[in-house]
């Protein structure tokens, strides 16, 4: 792992927080990486079996509790490796939960991972034992061996299009081909176990996980009473295919893309105006106009105590871009029937002289998730609530879906006909915030897009906030407050919106968003935590991610080109004709500088990296240069704008 001094760190990531240490283990062809007490990255052969196994313990409102790890004893020798580790988590109310760990593996490929937990006093927690997460790239709708509790097996396929609840149930071992001639079996011992598809949350992976969903939760462990569960992993390789096939490939350490014909248009560009942040974004009124959003979606909750004043704030934002669309983002609170709420909103709406091309509905029980075994909290029908936000907001389009995530419309699934447009937000962090699985969480947006088609058809698709940092929690009570700028699971304000990674991530959310032809992207605010400048009246300062959403607003409504990488683990891009010429916007999305193959006719190249940031902070596009190569170095999570 690279060390970084605390300039490059803030520059990557915007926060100096030390990153977790790596400590890379091998047995013969089995390999993984040890990261705070956790496996990641299990290969065989270097080919991925399982993206990672963990002791979790969760609190009451999903939030993870970090274990504090100590007596960390690691051996590696030809017979493979071993480690041994003790970790204490702390829970509600000054209660204590002691683990004690050992994981080792062999070059036959097995694995094996047993943990034994203790309270010093009853545990309050919402889980507490094995996530085993497969990989979802070449294992979705593959075939996959569940073996009950009971004994029983199952031959099936992972889910191809996003499940939304639980695949597989009372599990006890699930094996799976990772490749021809190579099969993986996961053995789980201690308790039930069932499977969630976490494609929903855009998480890259399907989570194998301790205790059933539909148990009572928040639950107890009884105080002195020993908890122990294992994980064992078996490797079977058929050698005349698997290991003849993998010794003659190698890695090209060149990313080459390749441009298609044109596929649709690209999407028009949104940003998100709260009450909160409207006086900073006022401030900001030339930054605005520089990015030119084609859609200001304006955030309105009156659970949150937004009226009147709000929606004044919102008209003067919109007279600083009269041609852009304005849409209200209206919540229901639900405490009387829709129609009267939205008859209210309409009345204040009139007398602040906004003026509104659309109008997003959705009521205030949707944003909380209603996960499996939980009753579905009080809520009028949606097809009620649509027509009467026509009848409120007559010659508006109307749109619906859900103001939280890709998990709630994929379990609640909304009446499409009676709407002119649908939508759902993302966010990364939900269960994991280490920059891997940030990052990794681009994999899962072809699958969200292609799910949300399911449900959707052809109507409008418009995604967004799509944000690192988490708008609103509806796995608890709350967003985690985060004044030390870490990288947190569930808090709103997430330090990498302000580095390169954020930049980065972005373009990389374009590319893998692209084959749903969306109507609007909206990928963040101007001003506040999701934002693309810095904060203050005089600050002119802006994010890396700035670029980023001021690059993609240009291209709105351009023909939009078939691109795709190599390595899209590597480099993602997203290309763009308008009067014949093309453009093409790429992203490093590594740590570490990656080699790219340019395609023919591109002669132009401004970057947005380390080198040229002291440029662009002020806002200043830097210079663009002749490409005199087809082949490029892009920087640790570098942008490039390419150009024929």
């Amino acid at each position: 792992m690279v060390t970084l001094d605390d300039t490059d760190a803030l520059l990557r990531f915007g926060t100096t927080e030390p990153r977790p240490a790596v400590t890379a283990l091998r047995a013969g062809s089995l390999t993984a990486e040890l990261v705070d007490g956790a496996l990641r990255a299990i290969r065989w052969r270097d080919r991925e079996v399982l993206r990672g196994i963990a002791y979790v313990v969760r609190d009451r409102d999903w939030g993870t509790v970090a274990p504090v790890l100590h007596d960390v004893v690691i051996a590696q020798d030809a017979a493979g490796f071993r480690v041994d580790f003790a970790a204490t988590c702390a829970g509600a109310g000054g209660a204590i939960l002691r683990t004690r760990a050992s994981l080792s593996g062999r070059p036959d490929g097995t694995l094996t991972f047993m943990v034994e937990a203790v309270p010093d006093r009853d545990f309050e927690t919402n889980r507490c034992g094995f996530c085993v997460l497969h990989p979802i790239v070449d294992v979705a709708g593959r075939a996959v061996s569940i073996e009950h509790v009971d004994g029983s097996l199952v031959d099936t396929c992972f889910p191809d299009a996003i499940a939304p609840w639980q695949p597989f149930k009372n599990m006890r071992a699930i094996s799976h081909e990772v490749s021809a001639g190579l099969r993986a079996t996961c053995r789980m011992e201690g308790d039930t176990f069932e499977m969630e598809d976490q494609r929903n949350w855009s998480d890259a992976s399907f989570k194998t996980y301790v205790r059933p969903l539909a148990l009572p939760w928040p639950y107890r462990l009884p105080g002195g009473v020993v908890q122990r569960q294992a994980v064992t992993l078996t490797i079977a390789e058929h050698i005349a295919e698997h290991a003849a096939m993998a010794s003659s490939s190698v890695a090209d350490p060149v990313t080459a893309l390749h441009l298609g014909p044109v596929q649709g248009r690209m999407p028009r560009i949104g940003l998100v105006m709260t009450p909160d942040e409207a006086e900073a974004v006022l401030r900001q009124a030339d930054r605005l106009r520089e990015v030119g959003p084609q859609v200001l979606l304006f955030s309105f909750d009156p659970t949150a105590g937004h009226g009147a004043a709000a929606l004044d704030r919102f008209a003067a934002i919109r007279a600083l871009l009269p041609t852009a669309e304005a849409v209200l983002e209206c919540v229901l609170p639900g405490e009387g029937e829709s129609a009267g709420e939205l008859r209210e909103a309409a009345a204040l709406l009139r007398r602040s002289g906004l003026s509104l091309d659309a109008v997003t509905v959705s009521p205030a029980a949707d944003r909380r998730s209603t996960p499996p075994g939980s009753a579905w909290p009080a809520c009028p029908p949606l097809a009620t609530v649509y027509a009467a936000a026509r009848e409120a907001f007559p010659g508006l389009r109307i749109g619906g879906g859900m103001v939280s995530y890709f998990t709630e419309l994929n379990r609640k699934r909304p009446p499409v006909e009676g709407l002119d447009f649908v939508t759902h937000c993302t966010c990364p962090i939900v269960h994991a915030a280490d920059d891997e699985s940030v990052m990794q969480s681009l994999e899962a947006l072809p699958f969200i897009v292609r799910s949300a088609r399911t449900i959707m058809g052809a109507k409008p698709y418009r995604i967004g906030p799509a944000t690192i940092g988490m708008r609103q929690n509806p796995y608890g009570s709350r967003t985690f407050d985060n004044p030390d700028g870490l990288r947190r699971p569930m808090t709103h304000d997430d330090p990498r919106q302000r580095g390169l990674f954020a930049a980065a991530w972005t373009i990389g959310y374009a590319a893998e968003t692209a084959e749903a032809g969306l109507d609007v992207l909206t990928p963040g605010a101007l001003t506040g935590a999701f934002g693309l400048v810095g904060p203050g009246h005089d600050d002119r300062a802006v994010h890396p991610v700035f670029h980023a959403v001021k690059g993609l607003a240009a291209l709105a409504g351009a023909e939009r080109l078939g691109c795709r990488s190599t390595r899209p683990d590597r480099v993602l891009g997203v290309a763009a004709r308008r009067n014949g010429c093309d453009t093409l916007w790429v992203a490093n999305i590594t740590e570490a500088p990656q080699r790219m193959r340019v395609p023919p006719k591109f002669t132009a190249l401004m970057a947005i990296d380390h080198v040229s940031w002291p440029i662009a902070a002020r806002g200043e596009t830097p210079a663009a240069v002749t490409l005199e190569a087809q082949d490029l170095v892009l920087q640790p999570y570098g942008i490039a704008r390419i150009e024929t």
